[in-house]
């Protein structure tokens, strides 16, 4: 290893809060010490590691992936609603909203 330093940004977002964080660390810096020396965790409590998937500029990847100088380090917001099963329901919602105001039609 050499004593070249990279830097990268720690991103995390939630509703109302949002850091985006500069990091300086040696090179084979992974993402879990990335993380850590953002001080990302000590900000946000809710971030467990152990659910949250982490990824570098939307790609999935492995807390002990290697980083580049440059690369940005998001932290996901666990999924509150299965996508899948969310479009299911708003398309039933929306197929029975359209029979209502059919029948409503019918009977003017």
């Amino acid at each position: 290893m050499t004593d070249e330093q990279i830097q990268v940004e720690v991103a995390y977002a939630r509703e109302r809060a949002q850091a985006l964080l500069s990091v300086k660390g040696p090179q084979g810096l992974r993402v879990s010490d990335a993380i850590e020396r953002s001080g990302v965790l000590e900000r946000f409590p809710e971030i467990d590691l152990s659910v949250n998937k982490v990824g570098i500029f939307g790609k999935t990847v492995r807390l002990d992936q290697t980083l580049q100088s440059g690369d940005r380090v998001e932290i996901y917001a666990p999924l509150i609603a299965d996508p899948k099963q969310a479009r299911k329901v708003r398309a039933a919602e929306g197929a029975s909203a359209s029979k209502e105001s059919g029948s409503k039609a019918q009977a003017a």
